[in-house]
């Protein structure tokens, strides 16, 4: 299939990814079995990753926080970056790690946990690394929106209609 085809794929599961090849080919005007090889292609070829849930935890009873640690190190002669991004993405807390331009090096986004594990992690897992300058701690207070997704309920217009 061509590369606009993919595209239009890879968007259509993006936005909902239970959605089954049938479905999808019949929003693209494709046939299934094509359409479900191309997926089973981009797979196998690491194009798509995974499928997640995407979750709302404030609907939850689930009292665990999101983090952004922001890091300065010192990158390795040879290996650049590669190396310590590797030390910090194999840790399991870890659910996203991101090389970054501007004042930081790294920014690491970690797993939903409580506060004294969040502490627990940064001091000593992460502050030990030996080419670790300084961390920056970040605590998620509001999600408004995330993955194209608004949390937020839109507000009513509580105002008295006045008609002259």
């Amino acid at each position: 299939m061509e590369s606009e085809i993919r595209k239009k794929i890879i968007g259509i599961i993006e936005r909902d990814a239970r959605l089954n090849a049938g479905e999808i080919a019949a929003m693209l005007g494709l046939d299934a079995e094509e359409t479900a090889s191309e997926i089973r292609a981009m797979e196998k070829e690491g194009i798509i990753c995974g499928y997640h849930a995407f979750v709302n935890w404030d609907k939850t009873d689930d009292d665990k926080i999101s983090a952004l640690i922001e890091l300065k190190v010192t990158p390795q002669r040879g290996n650049g970056f590669d190396r310590i991004a590797e030390k910090i993405y194999q840790y399991p807390e870890v659910e996203s790690l991101y090389l970054m331009s501007g004042g930081y090096d790294f920014t690491v986004i970690l797993k939903r946990a409580t506060m004294k594990e969040i502490a627990a992690f940064v001091s000593s897992k992460l502050a030990v690394i030996d080419e670790v300058q300084s961390t920056a701690t970040h605590i998620v207070l509001v999600r408004y929106k995330d993955h194209g997704t608004s949390f937020i309920e839109p507000r009513r217009d509580m105002r008295m209609v006045v008609t002259p």
